[in-house]
């Protein structure tokens, strides 16, 4: 297991630029401090094995998130399906009880599950906001109720 290099903690991600890996804490410290450490590239490490992914980016700090590298991806999804295939299996015995098995499937947001965000596999960047003619119109619109307000 990769340790922070400051702190010993469990590392969360690697500096490329500093060859260190580190925590979000100590990540947070070193890229805050100023403009020219906030420009090293910075990759996370993957939450089940902890090597690079594919998932990358500079600023000062970021927001605690998980990544899995390809392969913990691949060898899962082969476990998930084995699995899948045992657990249809099992949903069609009858234990004898006369009890029906409910389980809870609310499809609600726990609260570990806020404080983690989903990476994207893809490096391609999101399609650009497009702005609307109402938007524009009514910012220069205000923008000209700014202007002759302030020459009065």
């Amino acid at each position: 297991m990769r340790k922070c290099e400051l702190c010993n903690s469990p590392a969360k991600l690697f500096c490329e630029s500093d060859q260190a890996s580190l925590c979000w804490e100590c990540d947070a410290k070193v890229h805050s401090a100023n403009f020219l450490v906030t420009k090293h590239p910075r990759i996370l490490l993957c939450h089940v094995c902890q090597s690079l992914t594919a998932w990358h980016g500079t600023g000062p700090k970021f927001v605690p998130t998980m990544s899995v590298c390809n392969t913990c991806v691949n060898n899962n999804s082969e476990t998930c399906s084995q699995q899948n295939h045992v657990e249809d299996h099992d949903d069609n015995h009858d234990d004898g009880t006369g009890e029906d098995h409910v389980e809870n499937h609310d499809g609600g947001v726990s609260e570990d599950d806020e404080e983690n965000q989903v990476v994207p596999w893809t490096s391609t960047p999101p399609p650009p906001a497009s702005t609307s003619s109402n938007s524009v119109t009514t910012s220069s619109t205000r923008f000209s109720n700014v202007e002759e307000g302030g020459s009065d």
